[in-house]
């Protein structure tokens, strides 16, 4: 009995019916997408059809939205009349009012729509050929203990990623109201935790996802242990029949520092009607097409296909040839962030980065990728599949690469990293914080009311208590590991009776959640709310492409990022950008930008490498824990017996 629970016994594998049940597929490795890698009108009204069939059955309305794989919103119904009124929460019933928790966002307005847009995002961006992620994979990756309700365990290994793709991000791109556009787009409300967000797969490749809410709450799931009974997650798991993600992509076919992802709490025969006898969508009673503010108007569209130009994703120039290598382009299909000279020369001089050193340090990087073990994709022994990204001391995008089949997601936390690292380690960090004046305002529910104020200076002085006078003033360099290590919910992290790092709320007092992460939120949820109330109600104007305001807004734009994996860059002793690796689990990112960069710095003999030992954050032992700056895998490259590749250097 006890070998058959461990996988070693003879019992049958739940998911065998299942896959009895689903549209086989072609084993793909990242290689699969081609012309018809994109979901038709048709296909789009499918799955909707099937969603609303379950919900009906479950005698419930739903809102649902279809994406595509770069955000393009192709569709969203809503069930019965106008959205009713969405909690966004962390507890049932509510116990925390901090940050978005608690926020009602108002009955007979769009934020029903906003909430099934981001999951269906969600869905999309966090999946590839390699690996298939649903809003109930990243509610077990993003929160306080890994896995939740385990005790003394560290965060999630993607905490923080829920506040990525902004609707405030200047790397986002908008809907302009012309049909389906170039992405990667935004998320008004991030990423999602809250179950009832799948991706949508054909012939084994992603092509967009699918998104639900009918129950009135945007939330999470604290306990892993159990089987819920979801309604968002049934109504959208009969959605997905037919663009089902391969079994054996699955999440919870993949682990993660040995502890097994969870992908669904339902499987077909858990459903009340079969979703192939859906009739079609427009013999339904009571739904309607709905336009969305900021997002879609009310038509249904088809999707792009990815890694074409309509897709914002294309084939990357000669000098990239055999690396496997993507680059983003505009509308007009113009490559958005091609290598390019630094904007800060006016007070670096010579030290500023180079337009060739950016493409050295951009082919370094992706040469390591492509040939490291990954860690969430299968089949195994398959390579890393990312996006690169750097910036200048400007925070000004200079270059920018990704593998084709990289998750989406992993294009704004790729920038949001390499801006993250490079502020953190600058001697003015401090001084950009307070910089900005205007503070985050919590409302209450009437949206008009100040529920609490925060200053952001007051993280930075809390820091100061923890690390010296000098903290964020004295060019310590910060790594994303090291930010990560004070802006966790606990420090030391994952020691529950421990106060919260520096850069976050105190658990103790009820204030911190995944919808209030302190200072990250913080900097930014005066323009995420904003956009939330535009595209919820029609009130005011939508937020620019600055996530917040300061003397050089461009420098935190799309958003602060809080678990590994990016670098600094320097010249010598300078700090001279960023380096932000995002697509795999962030052991594997990290070493790929570390040793990335440390490979480029060789080749060019310019300089440039990563920060000197003594100036990397490692050095500081605040109350006698020792911050991390990288941690690399142990043997990490395919086909090779080379290890602890990052030790000395």
């Amino acid at each position: 009995m006890i070998l058959a629970g461990c996988g070693g016994g003879s019992g049958s594998d739940p998911l065998d019916q299942e896959r009895n049940q689903i549209t086989p597929v072609i084993d793909c490795d990242g290689r699969c997408v081609d012309g018809a890698s994109f979901l038709s009108v048709a296909e789009v009204k499918r799955v909707v059809a099937q969603a609303v069939h379950q919900a009906n059955a479950l005698s419930v309305n739903a809102t649902i939205a279809v994406v595509d794989r770069v955000g393009n919103v192709l569709a969203v119904y809503r069930m019965g009349p106008f959205g009713g009124a969405v909690e966004i929460t962390s507890t049932v019933p509510n116990s925390v009012r901090s940050g978005l928790d608690g926020v009602v966002l108002p009955q007979g307005r769009d934020g029903d729509a906003l909430a099934a847009i981001a999951k269906a995002i969600t869905g999309a961006y966090l999946s590839s050929e390699g690996n298939a992620f649903s809003t109930r994979t990243a509610s077990q990756i993003i929160q306080e203990n890994f896995n939740p309700r385990e005790t003394d365990q560290p965060a999630g290994p993607l905490y923080g990623v829920q506040f990525s793709q902004l609707p405030c991000s200047d790397f986002a791109q908008r809907f302009l109201g012309a049909g389906v556009t170039v992405g990667p787009h935004r998320s008004p409300l991030g990423l999602a935790a809250d179950p009832g967000g799948f991706p949508l797969y054909k012939a084994g490749t992603p092509i967009g996802g699918i998104g639900v809410i009918s129950d009135g709450v945007y939330s999470l799931d604290k306990n892993v242990q159990d089987q819920d009974v979801d309604f968002d997650e049934l109504i959208a798991y009969a959605g997905t029949y037919g663009f089902e993600a391969p079994v054996e992509r699955r999440a919870d076919r993949l682990t993660v520092d040995g502890k097994t992802l969870r992908y669904s709490d339902v499987m077909f025969s858990d459903l009340s009607v079969a979703p192939q006898d859906a009739p079609d969508l427009d013999t339904f009673d009571d739904v309607s097409l709905i336009g969305v503010t900021g997002y879609a108007d009310a038509a249904v569209r088809s999707g792009t296909t990815f890694g074409q130009a309509s897709s914002g994703i294309v084939p990357a120039p000669a000098e990239y040839d055999g690396l496997d290598a993507f680059v983003f382009v505009d509308q007009s299909g113009a490559a958005r962030y091609p290598a390019r000279d630094a904007t800060d020369v006016d007070r670096l001089g010579g030290a500023s980065l180079l337009a060739e050193e950016v493409h050295a340090i951009l082919t370094a990087t992706l040469g390591i990728a492509n040939k490291t073990r990954a860690q969430i994709r299968r089949p195994l022994e398959t390579f890393g599949r990312v996006t690169i990204s750097i910036v200048d001391t400007n925070g000004e995008i200079i270059g920018v690469i990704r593998n084709l089949d990289a998750p989406v997601f992993g294009s704004d936390v790729s920038v949001q990293k390499a801006r993250t690292t490079m502020l953190m380690s600058a001697t003015d960090a401090g001084r950009y914080f307070s910089g900005i004046t205007e503070p985050a305002k919590y409302l209450e529910n009437d949206f008009v009311s100040v529920r609490q104020t925060v200053e952001l200076d007051d993280y930075i002085d809390r820091s100061k208590a923890l690390l010296g006078a000098q903290a964020f003033e004295n060019g310590v360099a910060y790594s994303i590991r090291s930010v990560s290590n004070i802006h966790r919910p606990y420090f030391p992290d994952g020691l529950s009776s421990a106060l919260s790092g520096p850069l976050n709320k105190e658990p103790t007092l009820g204030q911190w959640s995944i919808f209030s992460t302190g200072l990250q939120l913080d900097v930014s949820f005066n323009k995420i709310l904003s956009h939330v109330l535009f595209a919820a109600t029609g009130v005011g104007e939508d937020v620019g492409l600055s996530c917040n305001e300061s003397e050089q807004p461009l420098r935190l734009a799309n958003g602060l990022q809080i678990f590994a994996s990016g670098v600094p860059i320097y010249r010598g002793r300078e700090l001279v950008g960023g380096l932000g690796v995002a697509g795999d689990a962030p052991e594997q990112d990290e070493m790929m930008a570390f040793l990335g960069l440390y490979e480029a710095g060789e080749n060019l003999q310019s300089g440039l490498s990563n920060a000197p030992v003594d100036l990397r954050a490692d050095q500081l032992s605040p109350d006698g824990y020792r911050l991390r700056y990288v941690q690399c895998p142990q043997n990490p490259f395919v086909n090779s017996d080379e290890e602890n590749v990052c030790e000395g250097l």
